[in-house]
């Protein structure tokens, strides 16, 4: 299919003067309505927004290329803008859009959008070709450079299906001095996969080396490298932000970047490849190493944060999953029981009372009991791949069964993961027959080994030692002002939610209610439902200051907070401690201290907005619960940055 098969003069306008991204977004659609290929003009202009909430479609050099696929769509379609004076598009270079195309496609399972947006895209490469664009006199003479262009030159696929690295032979004159492999490839898997092989392709003809490049786009891997080329070639470059196979690249030198620097660097990429600047890529045997989304190129910061987020996104499941079971336990046993005809030591098995509801708690407490070794596990995997993830699950299991919880399976899992990183490198200095043992035999004993002495010489005590100061110290505070008791009680349960400070403030509110005091307890709750509850209401308010998959899993806090269960606010937290925990302490804060003023009090341990008939001042503790969670909300706005 042609480009301009797609493109109707009437949705093309080269005199456009939009003055925003959305006055721009509404003006193409409105241009693609024009072509008679939309049947539900507001139904396909939420799917362009929706695309565009995902991640910016402005790629640079001055284009964007939005796009939107539903049933609203009768038939593929294109429309084009050309913006003279030029519109800020939140671009990826941050220059202003001069060249904007909007793709429609149909809900079918074709992608034929994906195939002409990956060709349009490699075609604005050439910067003759869009000024071209941009100066054209009228919609005829736009579509005529286009569609000489596109009969012209093949599409990136098949220009790219005709590279191969020439087989070395003492009869063959034109084997090159240098042969280069490339895999490129980007979470959407449409313009940048192939700009960046472009660019890689082109850097490599002008520097007259033979190359072959694997695409890992929308259609899937393309073009893929053989073991032979592998084997030939003199060094491979991987500019991904997506999971790229790498076993196959074991013992030759190998440059990982991101996908970004493979189209705005590709001469670099190049002469550091040929320069012999390009480290020897080890794989761990028996492992499926692969890349991640963070690459060199990314700094150690973010670095980092990719391998935190490795485990964040695999702890999230079980988070989500076992919260909400524990809830609808709390949910069943408050309308099954009257908490008021309860003694206090049966009160302490609120949302284990009847049968049904002990069933859902303890299949949501399973789930729950794999949250932190998860966690642990996959930032391990993240930074030494498969050997670490028993190390890390390990070091998970021994903070979650012992006093450091959240915090110390977080460390644990960078600890195991530089770990097995140390015993590679002592392992590649072993002689080869012991060497091919280390993956079954020296990582996960040794490996093991240390941990364990780590996590109970080094971790627990000093986790536990702080969990007992803090104790102590709210012991000593009994006396003092409720007020302050309050908001330090509920911003201790916003610390590490699940950890030391959230256990000894929990511990301390319980042993409150079995000595007749009932508003600490009250505090404590309260101070673990504000961030569940703050980051839901974030997520919908601040929609650009989280992720796609963040976004998705926000409202299910509002049921895990409202059933205090404050862990729903782990993963963003650790996504982003910096910001998160100051906004949720704070609110939290805010609520225990407002919870104390009212004079609200508490006669049950747990339960959240479950137990609320038995709870002192009701009214009141929903004014201070509300208080906590907007400032709290207040906060994220102003604290988080927008995702990039």
């Amino acid at each position: 299919m042609k480009i301009t098969d797609l493109l109707d003069k009437r949705s093309i306008s080269l005199s456009g003067a939009p003055t925003s991204k959305s006055e721009a977004l509404d003006q193409m659609v409105e241009l693609m309505a024009k072509s008679g290929k939309i049947d539900d003009t507001e139904a396909y202009r939420k799917a362009v927004y929706a695309r565009e909430e995902e991640s910016t479609t402005g790629i640079g050099e001055g284009l964007a290329i939005p796009h939107g696929k539903c049933d609203a769509v009768n038939a593929p379609g294109l429309a084009a803008m050309v913006v003279k004076d030029g519109v800020d598009f939140d671009a990826l270079d941050g220059a202003p859009v001069s060249l904007i195309f909007l793709i429609a496609a149909p809900n079918t399972e074709d992608n034929v959008h994906l195939d002409v947006l990956s060709k349009l895209s490699v075609l604005m490469m050439d910067e003759d070709f869009a000024n071209s664009l941009r100066n054209a006199a009228s919609p005829e003479e736009f579509m005529a450079i286009i569609d000489k262009a596109d009969d012209e030159k093949a599409g990136i696929d098949e220009r790219l299906a005709e590279t191969s690295i020439p087989e070395d032979s003492a009869n063959n004159s034109e084997v090159p001095s240098f042969k280069l492999l490339a895999v490129t490839g980007c979470p959407t898997g449409i313009a940048h996969t192939y700009m960046a092989a472009e660019g890689i392709e082109k850097a490599a003809k002008e520097r007259g080396c033979a190359v072959k490049i694997e695409t890992r786009g929308s259609g899937g891997a393309k073009n893929v490298l053989t073991a032979q080329e592998i084997a030939d070639a003199d060094c491979i470059i991987i500019a991904a932000d997506t999971q790229v196979p790498m076993d196959r690249f074991d013992g030759k030198p190998l440059i990982e970047c991101q996908v970004s620097d493979g189209i705005s660097k590709a001469g670099e990429l190049l002469d550091r490849a040929m320069n012999g600047d390009a480290p020897i890529y080890h794989a761990a045997s028996g492992s499926s190493k692969e890349s991640q989304t963070t690459k060199s190129g990314g700094g150690a910061g973010h670095q980092i944060y990719t391998q935190l987020m490795n485990g964040v996104s695999h702890m999230l499941p079980f988070v989500v999953g076992g919260g909400i079971l524990i809830a609808l336990a709390f949910l069943i046993d408050g309308l099954s029981v009257d908490m008021n005809s309860l003694a206090v030591a049966d009160r302490a098995n609120f949302g284990t009372i009847t049968p049904i509801a002990a069933w859902f708690k303890t299949l949501g407490g399973v789930a729950f009991g794999f949250m932190l070794p998860i966690l642990a596990g996959y930032i391990a995997m993240a930074i030494g791949d498969r050997p670490a993830l028993v190390l890390g699950f390990a070091g998970g299991m021994i903070a979650s069964g012992g006093k450091s919880g959240f915090l110390g399976a977080l460390v644990a899992g960078f600890v195991a993961g530089y770990v097995i990183l140390l015993l590679r490198k002592i392992c590649d200095k072993l002689p080869e027959a012991l060497e091919k043992i280390a993956p079954v035999l020296i990582y996960p004993v040794v490996g093991l080994l240390i941990m364990g002495l780590l996590m109970s010489f080094i971790v627990e005590p000093v986790m536990g030692g702080i969990n007992t100061a803090l104790n102590n110290a709210l012991a000593g505070m009994g006396g003092s002002s409720k007020i302050l008791l309050g908001m330090i009680l509920g911003g201790m349960m916003s610390i590490d939610m699940g950890g030391p400070f959230n256990k000894a403030a929990y511990v301390f509110g319980t042993a409150a209610i079995a000595a007749g005091n009932y508003d600490i307890m009250a505090a404590v709750m309260i101070g673990g439902m504000t961030p569940p509850c703050a980051i839901a209401l974030a997520t919908i308010l601040f929609k650009k200051k989280f992720t796609k998959t963040e976004r998705e899993s926000g409202p299910t806090n509002f049921i895990m907070g409202l059933a205090f269960i404050t862990e729903g606010a782990i993963p963003y937290a650790a996504a982003d401690p910096l910001h998160v925990l100051p906004s949720c302490i704070v609110g939290s804060g805010l609520a225990g201290a407002l919870s104390m003023a009212f004079g609200c009090t508490l006669m049950a341990p747990h339960g959240g907005i479950f137990v609320f008939p038995v709870v002192g001042n009701a009214l009141m503790y929903l004014v201070a619960l509300v208080a906590g969670i907007a400032a709290s909300t207040v906060l994220l706005g102003i604290l988080k940055k927008d995702v990039e």
